[in-house]
């Protein structure tokens, strides 16, 4: 009996400590136009994050969860009711970091061409902040 509890009060914890969140909806808007603009990185798949959940912390283990992996393995087959989500979301959030890392390094490689056209006196101010406006509106998140 004491055992049960100890393993039912595990499993709540768990199960509200957000082994990992989602995206917000400003997060998801943005991935969105990225992938809509075909600038998104997909480091790691969702759906196999997801399948992964249902083995012992596989879930948690692919999303880089390592220490809610453990806990995913101790907990299995409860953890089955939480680790498919815990791990789709986990995909998600590193795809995520990785396309803004990615649009953050194509931006400046852009800024850096202008920079160095104007240097170059290729272009002119004004020209310079035409061309600057538009790099802007392309990487711009939402």
């Amino acid at each position: 009996m004491f055992a049960l509890r100890n393993l039912l009060a595990a499993a709540v914890i768990a199960m509200t400590t957000g082994c990992a969140t989602g995206l917000n909806s400003s997060q998801e808007s943005e991935l969105a136009k990225h992938r809509a603009n075909n600038m998104a990185i997909q480091e790691k798949s969702p759906g196999v994050a997801a399948g992964l959940g249902i083995l012992p912390g596989g879930g948690s283990f692919y999303g880089r969860s390592y220490g809610y992996g453990v806990v995913n393995l101790l907990l299995w087959p409860i953890s089955i009711l939480w680790d498919p989500v815990s791990g789709y979301n986990a995909a998600e959030s590193i795809n995520y970091q990785a396309t803004r890392a990615h649009v953050a390094s194509l931006k400046r490689r852009d800024m850096d061409a202008l920079d160095t056209r104007m240097a170059t006196k290729e272009i002119d101010l004004e020209r310079y902040t035409l061309e600057k406006r538009k790099v802007d509106d392309k990487y711009s998140s939402l």
